[in-house]
């Protein structure tokens, strides 16, 4: 049997299989677990933006790009120095949390491509921590109006990355750093307003106390008044009679001489 015959379809094959081995790379990939995928289809009108590929084994024609995403939580530090209400100057440490929408890769991949943290996260972030704090002054800042101002801060930043297929997990302002000697004022102010508190506390409380002894006091002379004005001799008297009565039915050796005690009240003698 003569196998030359099959010797020019042993060279196609043979190629193809080059070719594909060289091409291998170019025409099969993998996505990851936490990782998300779009193609640049050259001849098809650019970035697919609607058909995100997801983790698994896939083929794409040699000629279009593939760019895979890392959807994992990430997070950034950042530390800038920003102005407040009257233009002193402050330190912040913040640190936002944050992933891509997953079924917008194509749209975040047009918009800002693979370096989006570089371009649009940080600046947001810087662009949302200047203009919140640039509302309030160093001392609100500082003490009595951080948990309003990093909540505002958080809630900007979530609206400007949101609207850019970012979604932010959380936002902490780590450290607020102030100039020394405007950090000692500060705290200088804060211990005296608590002490005034404090005194106005003790001054109020001795207030109370004097208050409800003046009404305790009024109380009880009203009272008397009521029992004084009662008190009639005739009424006197009667009581009188009635104890002699009670004591005299008592089972103890007892004298009662009738009509010689003090306004003709029986007198009551006894040895116990």
């Amino acid at each position: 049997m003569d196998n030359r015959k099959f010797l020019p379809l042993i060279v196609v094959g043979v190629i193809i299989l080059i070719v594909i081995t060289a091409l291998s790379s170019s025409l099969f990939f993998t996505i990851d677990a936490g990782e998300r995928a779009v193609i640049f289809k050259t001849f098809e009108g650019g970035i697919d933006k609607e058909n995100v590929l997801t983790p698994g084994f896939s083929v794409k024609a040699p000629w279009n790009d593939l760019y895979i995403y890392d959807v994992k939580e990430n997070s950034v530090e950042e530390k800038m120095d920003v102005l407040d209400k009257n233009g002193l100057s402050i330190n912040v440490d913040v640190t936002v949390r944050f992933y891509p929408v997953y079924e917008r890769i194509g749209y975040l991949h047009e918009n800002f491509g693979k370096g989006y943290i570089t371009k649009l996260v940080i600046p947001e972030v810087r662009s949302a921590v200047r203009q919140v704090m640039g509302r309030f002054t160093a001392e609100e800042i500082y003490s009595t109006k951080r948990g309003e101002v990093e909540s505002m801060i958080k809630n900007e930043t979530d609206e400007s990355l949101s609207a850019n297929d970012i979604q932010m997990r959380a936002l902490l302002i780590r450290s607020i750093n102030l100039p020394e000697q405007i950090k000692l004022a500060i705290e200088n102010k804060l211990k005296q307003e608590q002490e005034a508190l404090a005194y106005q506390f003790r001054l109020d409380k001795e207030k109370s106390e004097a208050e409800r002894k003046r009404i305790a006091a009024e109380g009880e002379a009203a009272a008397n008044k009521i029992i004084n004005n009662s008190l009639t001799p005739e009424l006197l008297k009667m009581r009188g009679i009635e104890a002699t009565l009670d004591m005299s039915k008592s089972p103890n050796s007892k004298v009662v001489i009738i009509g010689s005690g003090k306004d003709g009240l029986p007198l009551i003698l006894g040895n116990n």
